[in-house]
């Protein structure tokens, strides 16, 4: 159900490179991004489709992978994602875009864990570099880089410890770590 596709679906960042996700998939998640809500209804994102390892070459080079693991540059070659999805937004459309790339991000990286792969919503992007590498038009904004793939890392969900300390991080064993806030701690709770 809902809960157990939220709680594996995770920013994966290491994957079976060589394991191919197909464009009539890729298809079927931005369906998903399609069908869920849009501000106004004015629906203007817009959606690059990369499953192609010679254009996953000229994406890859312009993500930002992990501000908190300062030492590690991203996935290296055999460990790249083997498709990704680029959200744009039409500024013919509209001139601001909300919250409608998170709503669908999230929409297509549910849909990939239900078919047992994994990603991540890469928001650090060098945008120019990237508009320049694929020849996008200046009427797409470009908004957010979701990196597909199946996955090969674990990545666990802890409690927050007593520092507070909120940056995921790897064990010896390149386990992923990430501290959740606890429930609690979120909800808040005003005097009537």
């Amino acid at each position: 159900m809902i809960w157990d596709l939220v709680v594996r679906n995770r920013s994966y960042r290491r994957f079976h490179q060589e394991f191919a996700i197909g464009r009539e998939t890729m298809r079927q998640l931005v369906d998903l991004a399609r069908l869920s809500a849009s501000a106004a209804n004015m629906q203007p994102l817009k959606f690059i489709l990369s499953c192609d390892p010679q254009k996953n070459a000229l994406i890859f080079p312009h993500l930002g992978w992990a501000g908190y693991l300062k030492e590690w540059s991203g996935p290296s070659d055999g460990e790249r994602p083997s498709a990704y999805i680029i959200i744009l937004g039409d500024v013919e459309i509209r001139g601001s875009f909300g919250c409608d790339h998170g709503i669908a991000a999230q929409s297509i990286l549910l849909g990939a864990t239900e078919r047992s792969l994994g990603g991540c919503i890469i928001g650090s992007v060098r945008r120019k570099e990237l508009r320049k590498a694929l020849s996008i038009p200046s009427r797409y904004e470009i908004l957010l880089v979701l990196a597909l793939g199946k996955p090969r890392e674990m990545v666990v969900i802890e409690e927050v410890g007593l520092t507070g300390d909120i940056k995921y991080w790897r064990d010896s064993e390149g386990v992923h770590h990430v501290p959740k806030r606890s429930l609690d701690e979120l909800i808040v709770d005003l005097a009537e």
